[in-house]
């Protein structure tokens, strides 16, 4: 796909994610990472729901500004993910409600927040660690989500929200609904008696549904 069709499809998912109550105000950033391992990222200050093709900004692997609108103030742990996850192609970070409520929370295994309730979370989220809270902006966040995300594709950031890469931003956009949809599920649950996934399920959906 052509840049100017990445602008395009950022600028569509952005407005759909925005319709969908996923992202509000100026909270939460998409980005696409092209063949040359530049990426284009929503800019800093911007809503998902009324961005242009033209405003989304382009930056090298190095986290030079290259075109567009000054990036995200946070494009620099959408690197910290590429650079570890060779695979991943785009990333969706939002402050979506239920997720971000999870992230408040006080956890006893911080290395896997919600337990195994569906079969689609097992495939499409897997295990999702959170990272200490860091201020945003705060540039030592990129070693936090570096030291993780090779062996994960969803990340909670404390008090914040849910970082997902996948292999495309449809996929990263799937998963992310998927993780907003457990947390749902999570608080929906609360206390009673839950059937969980077994861990011979969660090993078998992961040698047939490989992430």
């Amino acid at each position: 796909m052509s840049e100017d069709s990445l602008r395009s499809e950022i600028v569509k998912v952005g407005s759909l994610l925005y319709m969908r109550g996923l992202a509000h105000g100026s909270a939460g950033n998409l980005s696409v990472r092209l063949d040359d391992g530049s990426i284009l990222v929503t800019p800093t200050n911007s809503s998902l729901g009324f961005l242009a093709p033209e405003q989304i900004s382009k930056v090298s692997p190095a986290g030079t500004h290259i075109a567009g609108d000054p990036p995200s103030k946070e494009a620099f742990f959408h690197l910290a993910v590429y650079e570890e996850r060779p695979t991943a192609k785009a990333i969706v970070h939002l402050h979506s409600t239920h997720a971000v409520a999870v992230s408040c929370l006080c956890h006893d295994n911080s290395a896997d927040v919600l337990p195994p309730l569906t079969a689609y979370q097992v495939m499409r989220v897997g295990r999702l660690p959170l990272i200490p809270y860091y201020r945003p902006g705060d540039r030592k966040l990129a070693d936090a989500v570096r030291g993780l995300a090779g062996e994960h594709k969803a990340m909670l950031l404390a008090n914040h929200g849910p970082i997902v890469s996948g292999k495309s931003l449809q996929d990263a956009v799937h998963a992310y609904e998927e993780l907003e949809e457990t947390a749902k599920l999570f608080f929906l649950v609360g206390n009673r008696p839950v059937s969980l996934l077994t861990c011979e399920a969660i090993t078998e959906l992961n040698d047939v549904f490989p992430s």
